[in-house]
């Protein structure tokens, strides 16, 4: 008879809610990152003398 070991958890998340969150964490870093974009692009606009 097969035994089915499992690794990390007990007890697996539903497959919805784990791709849900996958997506929310993506959409997030996503928006971290334009953010640091605008950040960093006004930085520079600002040192040149550029910017508004």
């Amino acid at each position: 008879m097969a035994r089915h070991l499992t690794y990390g958890a007990a007890r697996p998340t539903a497959k919805g809610f784990s791709s849900f969150a996958c997506f929310a964490f993506v959409a997030l870093l996503g928006v971290a990152f334009w953010a640091g974009v605008i950040w960093i692009g006004q930085a520079v606009l600002r040192i040149t003398g550029l910017g508004f």
